[in-house]
């Protein structure tokens, strides 16, 4: 089973990177932008190859 505590990092992640560059933008606008941009399924995507992509979305380059 993986380790439950790495949620608390990578929420604590998250939400910096939503407060920081998308205060605007509510939750579900800001994954379903995020996902769009992806132009994949999420659904494997372990959360340290999310949070990377989410730096290359946050700095507007390619998935």
């Amino acid at each position: 089973m993986r380790d439950p505590n790495r949620l608390y990092d990578f929420y604590q992640k998250l939400q910096t990177v939503h407060i920081t560059h998308f205060p605007d933008w509510r939750f579900g606008q800001f994954m379903f932008n995020f996902f769009g941009w992806y132009g994949q399924d999420p659904f494997f995507l372990e959360e340290d190859k999310f949070l990377e992509l989410l730096d290359k979305f946050v700095k507007g380059e390619n998935p």
